[in-house]
């Protein structure tokens, strides 16, 4: 009963990709309009591929920027481990393929990932002929998976972990996603939680090791301090310093009215603000100057900063870490709104306290740590994120102790990559 009730199950899956497929492509052309990277390379889509690999090739899916630069030490680790291969990303964003090119440049393959249609993903898997897919975090795919296991292919899911609301939504389609779980030949799990959410879905325990979370393996350029000083001197090397990192709608204007009270006590204080999305970094500009703050885009920047600059917009990719390196403190976005967080780690990193909202729920294991550690404070509301601020602000020696607890932590849980390489060591044929 349970084969038949799965075979139904993938049959209707799949019925009803065809069904709204044409209201996926209208998505892209209406997401085109705010970022006009989604009007390119439908073709990759559909599984055509740019260029095919001439060594075998190794795939690695990461479905937009934060996985991309989650899976940024695992593919450098792959160019070393494995010379004789190369190494094929997939995305789903043009952010995602954008960061794709500033990590790696020339040195990886990249294609958009192919709609997950059996067509489409024969197409691409005939073309690349990977030798072993990895996929970054709890990205399901049905038919990817499933077909990776008729040509076997092997399967490893990386850096993966499973919310109680995700496995909540997955438990109303248990046998799907057990079937297509099953298609797959080991899982590094970040926390003995997520195993134990994995486990109550039907996740066969031998497939499955407790590595921790990969996101502290952090490969931080040798030169980001460097850089960080140099452009902490162009923005003023006595001005205080806070970074919004990766902010969302409905959150830039709750910032702008903490960073106004901020300034009756610090009047020199920067912020540079960056947005999450490029398509928001012009209407956030707009945000900021209609508040009455004197606003300066970060690619219009050019040398020294004059002190009459309230807030620089980070309108740029790729420069989030050196805005961390040169600042005195970060506030992580997506927390003061309900989108579940972004990643905390590379602020902490490079020894900045971080502040982040209620919403952490993406991130609710790192979150927690960082409490644990005093790497940083979590604040309800607007005004208790003013409230930290000021205390961070006013205080540098706090700072510095508060910054130097993260920089302990990350170090202190380093160790899954070298335990998620020797899981594709044991699958990879060499």
């Amino acid at each position: 009963m349970r084969t038949i009730n799965i075979d139904m199950l993938k049959k209707f899956y799949i019925l009803a990709l065809y069904l709204i497929l044409p209201l996926v492509f209208l998505r892209l052309v209406w997401r085109g309009i705010r970022n006009p990277g989604y009007w390119h390379r439908w073709k990759e889509r559909l599984g055509f591929v740019a260029q095919r690999p001439t060594k075998p090739c190794i795939w690695v899916h990461a479905v937009s920027v934060g996985e991309v630069r989650a899976a940024a030490p695992l593919v450098n680790r792959l160019f070393d481990s494995y010379p004789d291969y190369c190494v094929c990303i997939t995305t789903m964003t043009p952010t995602g393929s954008d960061q794709v090119k500033l990590l790696f440049g020339e040195k990886v393959l990249h294609n958009y990932v192919p709609y997950d249609l059996p067509a489409f993903v024969s197409r691409f898997i005939a073309r690349i002929e990977p030798v072993i897919l990895l996929v970054m975090e709890t990205e399901l795919w049905p038919n990817i998976f499933h077909l990776c296991r008729q040509r076997s292919v092997p399967i490893v899911m990386v850096n993966v972990r499973l919310s109680e609301k995700s496995m909540r939504g997955y438990s109303k389609i248990r046998s799907l996603v057990r079937a297509t779980l099953d298609n797959v030949d080991r899982l590094a799990v970040q926390t003995e939680t997520d195993a134990a959410r994995l486990r109550e879905l039907g996740v066969n325990e031998s497939a499955m090791e407790v590595t921790g979370s990969m996101k502290f393996d952090i490969a931080l350029p040798a030169s980001v301090r460097e850089s960080g000083e140099a452009l902490r001197r162009e923005w003023g090397p006595g001005r205080p310093v806070w970074v919004a990192a990766s902010t969302h709608e409905g959150e830039d204007e709750k910032l702008l009215k903490v960073y106004r009270e901020l300034k009756t006590q610090f009047a020199d204080l920067l912020l540079v603000l960056v947005p999450r999305h490029p398509e928001r970094f012009a209407s956030v500009a707009r945000l900021c100057r209609k508040a009455g703050f004197r606003v300066v885009l970060r690619s219009e920047a050019k040398g020294p900063l004059e002190e009459s600059v309230d807030i620089l917009v980070g309108d740029t990719m790729g420069e989030l870490l050196r805005f961390f390196a040169a600042s005195d403190l970060a506030f992580i976005g997506g927390s003061l709104v309900a989108v579940g967080g972004h990643n905390l780690l590379e602020a902490a990193a490079l020894g900045k306290p971080v502040i982040f909202g209620p919403h952490m729920l993406n991130f609710n294991e790192i979150s927690n740590l960082a409490l644990e550690h005093g790497a940083g404070v979590q604040v309800r509301d607007a005004p208790e994120l003013l409230s930290a601020l000021e205390n961070y602000l006013g205080n540098p020696d706090l700072c510095y102790e508060v910054g130097r607890a993260g920089q302990k932590m990350v170090e202190d849980n380093r160790g899954a990559l070298d335990k998620t390489l020797s899981l594709v060591d044991g699958l990879l044929i060499r």
